[in-house]
């Protein structure tokens, strides 16, 4: 196969519509570009109406990480108002949005990772049959586990956030609901029995165990439960090679507290720990179907080029910090905050990415089984914000794809200017001006594709691994 052109979408089992364009010589992608092809809109939405209003229409971006989405447009409110959250209500706020952050993870596991590998054409592989019976989509017993542990988990939100998705709970001041002793209670058995599900199905033993591994090796011996069969599969099909990446990763912390964040924040490079410093942010718009030019997310703006110029393929914007594209997402929210796993794992490709995601899902338990432990019923839980009249501030959280940022400015009471640069706006961006590939466009390249594909199972390994929402991409 020399010099094949290859258009590969849409995709199913992903949130929003997306299309990759492959280059393919010799058997090989040799270089691709990847469309985010839904232009929405919500930034322009935002201009003129009240401040609040943000809290509002910012989670209906996305109906599957709207708590990210909310949690951003509130510590972009508290920035702006130079306000802080009361400390309990912060803890709290940490809480709604880890258990969305967990459940996310847990469907993206079971029900758009793992299908793949029920696929006919892996049938003589000796896992095939238990992958067949575990993760056939609609059918899985795993699937059916799966589910029935996150509409149990999501009680939480019942209780703290009223409902889900698309809640208000979460503000500048705190949260909305103070819950009571009985409560406390209420949510700590929720998180017990997820715990056993967690260690009786996904992981096949305790999550500490799991918590406590610290090379790539190590890893690799781990043969209990579902991640077990994952790491089985990983190992025969060299997952680890497919879809590397450059080994840089970006963070903007974790769960948020009184006393620092549950996950620190901070950027990895050539095998070091720099601190979070977006000083040399810009979001470029050479290969965008956008007008204006590179500028910091604080000095933005969403203008559609009606044209679709030529030289563009996609609508969104390429962000980069000094000039280069950083992967975020699970693993690099566990390699900034230190975890040993993670940092070995730092460079890898779809093993790397799905395994940083287990690790995540199990410290990310734990996390907040500390928050409800240290919850205190008698504590306050909101500390009014005034109405904001005039001021500008960022809000920076971790999604479960990764960094999420909303930049705010108000004037006269009125929203001046709003930009937002999602998980998947990061890992999903076009080219930059100087022809930079964006981190999925690099990790497809030297992707395997056997005759007669028209949708290369390695491609949609390499992009599922990077669990795109592209609803949040371009707004």
């Amino acid at each position: 196969m020399t010099g094949a052109r290859l258009i590969v979408g849409p995709f199913n089992r992903v949130e929003g519509d997306l299309e990759v364009h492959l280059d393919v010589e010799d058997g090989r992608v040799r270089a691709a570009r990847v469309n985010a092809p839904l232009y929405r809109g919500f930034e322009r939405m935002l201009l003129g109406r009240p401040a609040s209003d943000a809290l509002t229409l910012t989670p209906r971006i996305c109906g599957i990480c709207s708590i990210s989405q909310s949690a951003a447009a509130a510590r972009a409110l508290a920035a702006a108002g130079g306000h802080t959250p009361a400390p309990q209500g912060a803890a709290m706020a940490a809480l709604i949005h880890a258990v969305e952050n967990v459940s996310d993870h847990l469907f993206h596991f079971n029900l758009f990772f793992m299908p793949d590998f029920a696929r006919p054409a892996y049938a003589d592989r000796p896992w095939h049959p238990r992958a067949v019976e575990r993760f056939t989509s609609g059918a899985g017993t795993a699937q059916r586990a799966a589910i029935e542990a996150r509409a149990a988990l999501l009680h939480i939100l019942g209780t703290l956030a009223g409902k889900w998705p698309h809640t208000l709970a979460i503000q500048p001041g705190g949260v909305t609901r103070a819950p009571g002793p009985r409560d406390k209670v209420r949510i700590m058995a929720t998180l017990t029995a997820f715990r056993r599900y967690l260690e009786g199905t996904l992981f096949g033993a305790p999550l500490e165990a799991f918590a406590a591994l610290e090379t790539r090796a190590a890893l690799m011996r781990w043969a209990q439960g579902d991640a077990g069969l994952f790491l089985e599969i990983a190992a025969d099909l060299d997952l680890d090679a497919l879809g590397r990446g450059a080994g840089r990763y970006l963070s903007f912390g974790a769960y948020p507290l009184a006393d620092g964040y549950g996950f620190a924040p901070g950027i990895w490079r050539a095998g070091g720990l720099s601190p979070l410093d977006l000083g040399g942010m810009v979001e470029d718009v050479s290969h965008a179907w956008m007008l204006g030019g590179a500028a910091h997310p604080a000095a933005g703006k969403t203008l559609p080029d009606d044209e679709m110029r030529e030289t563009a393929y996609s609508w969104c914007k390429a962000p980069r910090l000094g000039g280069l594209g950083y992967e975020t997402g699970a693993l690099a929210r566990q390699v900034v905050a230190g975890h040993p796993l993670a940092r070995d794992l730092a460079g890898g490709g779809v093993l790397a990415r799905v395994a940083g995601r287990l690790l995540d899902l199990a410290r990310t338990q734990i996390l907040m089984e500390d928050l409800v432990r240290a919850l205190d019923p008698g504590a306050a839980f909101m500390d009014p914000a005034p109405e904001i009249r005039d001021g500008a501030g960022a809000g920076l959280v971790e999604a479960a794809r990764g960094a999420l940022g909303h930049w705010l400015r108000v004037e006269s009471g009125r929203i001046a200017a709003y930009q937002i640069v999602a998980p998947t706006t990061w890992n999903f961006s076009p080219r930059d001006a100087s022809g930079a590939p964006g981190p999925l466009e690099a990790a497809l390249e030297g992707a395997p594709v056997a005759p007669g594909e028209d949708t290369p199972l390695s491609v949609q390994h390499i992009v599922r691994s990077f669990d795109p929402c592209m609803v949040c991409t371009v707004h």
